[in-house]
């Protein structure tokens, strides 16, 4: 396979050098241990902080910034980090009113966070973590015990963020990111597998004709390995399955992303989002507000993800809110 790589051992030192250059304005990158700061901290906030393993670009580095994450711990390709960076970036983000961590439900991901608030703790700050749990694809996989973590995580980490930079406390932030996480689902599909630096080979297998229906966000099996299908038909199928687990009432209005997971042009990701919108419609749904893009990745996986997020007024106001990051801005 051809990749942009040099020492493989190196590929998230290297990439995330490249990144500290490019946004200097905007954050500062800890290599020793690793993890992303934002450049100007606020005095009396509450800390936001999130990660996970790298492979998944802009989430979650290109989403520290103002209005959404204070700081961002990368582990290595597809790998948690572990609870040495988490707790200097808790440190590095300690403001005197707590720190909140968004933690995506893997395993890993999971039992670190808790360790580095547990240590954190020790050292007297206080520290708060919700667990976004959006995927319906699965109830289990070999990552999580329960529904993966996936795209879902940029709409909360926005959210969470605005409430945060409004100044609400650590109580109110982890209340919204619990309501949030009720209130938000996610499916995806692939049609070509990702490539991981260090092995050289794609994680999968598919055939000719085939995709993985309910993908993971590292490579990992979904619901079925299925025919290609048209767009539409793959869309429906994906939206069905969203609609299916997530309650609606009457008049509800949503907040719609289209993902793409790294290797899908985004004219095709807009094709998507056109038979969303059309379904949408059919069904009564208002489309509030809508994302297309690449932004919750897996490498270089070909296919994409549609999440809804149920979302009032006040949701919609601190969606709207400035947000200032290396692959999110508007309002600033």
């Amino acid at each position: 396979m051809k990749k942009l790589v040099n020492d493989p051992r190196s590929f998230v030192a290297e990439s995330l050098a490249g990144f500290a250059r490019a946004h200097g304005d905007l954050v500062r990158v800890s290599t020793a241990p690793t993890f992303v700061v934002r450049s100007q901290l606020v005095p009396g906030k509450v800390g936001i902080v999130s990660g996970g393993g790298s492979g998944h670009e802009p989430l979650h580095t290109g989403f520290v910034g103002r209005g959404m994450l204070d700081a961002a711990v990368p582990g290595e390709v597809f790998t948690s980090p572990t609870p040495d960076p988490i707790l200097a970036a808790t440190r590095a983000v300690d403001q005197g009113a707590g720190v909140l961590y968004l933690v995506k439900n893997y395993t890993g991901d999971v039992l670190n966070f808790e360790t580095a608030a547990e240590f954190a703790a020790a050292e007297g700050i206080l520290v708060r973590t919700v667990v976004i749990d959006d995927d319906v694809a699965v109830q289990n996989s070999e990552f999580t015990a329960g529904r993966r973590g996936v795209a879902g995580t940029l709409l909360i980490e926005k959210i969470v963020g605005a409430a945060a930079e409004r100044g609400d406390g650590i109580d109110e932030l982890e209340t919204l990111a619990t309501r949030l996480v009720a209130s938000v689902r996610s499916m995806g599909v692939a049609i070509g597998a990702p490539t991981v630096p260090h092995s050289g080979k794609q994680s999968f297998e598919l055939g000719a004709d085939e995709i993985e229906f309910g993908i993971g966000i590292h490579g990992e099996r979904g619901r079925a390995r299925v025919p290609m299908a048209s767009a539409d038909e793959l869309t429906d199928r994906v939206l069905d399955a969203v609609l299916d687990d997530l309650s609606r009432k009457p008049g509800e209005r949503m907040i719609v992303l289209v993902n793409g997971m790294g290797a899908t042009p985004v004219a095709e990701l807009y094709l998507v989002f056109r038979r969303v919108a059309e379904r949408l419609d059919a069904a009564g749904v208002g489309i509030a507000r809508s994302l297309v893009g690449s932004y919750v990745t897996s490498l270089d996986m070909a296919g994409f993800s549609v999440t809804l997020l149920t979302a009032d007024e006040e949701l919609l106001d601190l969606w709207d809110a400035p947000v200032r990051t290396a692959a999110l801005s508007w309002g600033v």
